[in-house]
């Protein structure tokens, strides 16, 4: 495999999305919402309500039971009030399930992109018949999808964690953030989660012919996502670091058969046929 050529693809697609209003506003907004103001906006409303409803106390209440770790539990069943208990369950339970949507999201605009865009504007064929692999272009088109997405994941990580720290920190006197359960979230599920949703939508632009009918198809990657937070709300899932490293070691096998069927099932006939 001929590395220069794997790096050209992705730094031409890179490029190319400064050019893409439909991919780079939303890679400015998705931070700007899921990791500044979703957490301003929960924690201020917990913080200034005069009394928690009964329905919160008993989420929070379910959350806490459910932890398995009897440190952390005793930990905060400790705090002063319900109202601490519920910001630090809101800021290192449910938050994060809420943040895993700016890797995806943005990983899955940018992969979309990278076939489709490239059919919108007809250079897939002059790629098609470029001396370039299928094995190479693919490889590109992965890492660029897989570089700015992690690389905004980390900068939201760093903004998220500098909000929630200015909120908590006169209320705790002390750092509730990061939690176990963000650092394995950060360094383990997302990198691995972002290659998940890049693989599964670059073989959806593959086949699609335009980029709507891609996304419709590729969006669907989002929903175990909002039931993971749904299952935290309803306390019916409590997420701990060892359930995160177990759904990111099946995603990493998933990655692997995803790649098999890539290859598989991707070749340049098929995807000059598409282009045509």
């Amino acid at each position: 495999m001929n590395k220069q050529m794997v790096w050209a693809i992705a730094e031409k697609d890179i490029r190319g999305i400064t050019k893409n209003s439909q991919v780079w506003i939303g890679m400015i907004l998705l931070p700007v919402l899921f990791a500044v103001l979703v957490p301003i906006g929960f924690i201020l409303v917990i913080k200034y309500m005069p009394s928690l409803s009964p329905e919160m106390e008993q989420m929070v209440n379910k959350i806490i039971s459910g932890i398995g770790n009897e440190e952390m539990k005793q930990e905060l069943m400790s705090l002063p009030s319900m109202t601490h208990q519920m910001i630090f369950v809101v800021v290192n339970y449910l938050l994060g399930s809420i943040f895993l949507m700016i890797p995806c999201l943005n990983a899955m605009m940018i992969a979309l992109n990278s076939f489709v865009g490239e059919k919108e504007r007809g250079t897939l064929e002059t790629l098609l018949f470029s001396p370039v692999t299928l094995k190479e272009l693919f490889v590109g088109k992965i890492l660029s999808a897989f570089i700015p997405a992690m690389g905004i994941s980390l900068l939201s990580f760093l903004l998220f964690g500098t909000i929630t720290t200015i909120l908590t920190y006169p209320m705790f006197d002390e750092f509730i953030f990061p939690n176990s359960n963000w650092l394995v979230m950060i360094f383990w599920l997302i990198p691995i989660i972002t290659i998940f949703t890049i693989l599964v939508n670059i073989l959806v632009s593959a086949r699609a012919k335009g980029f709507q009918e891609a996304q419709q198809i590729g969006g669907i990657v989002v929903l175990p996502i909002i039931g993971l937070f749904i299952g935290q709300a309803t306390g019916l899932l409590i997420i701990s670091p060892v359930m995160l490293f177990a759904i990111g070691a099946v995603l990493l096998i998933a990655n692997a058969g995803i790649l098999k069927l890539i290859t598989k099932y991707n070749d340049r006939n098929m995807l000059f046929t598409k282009q045509i």
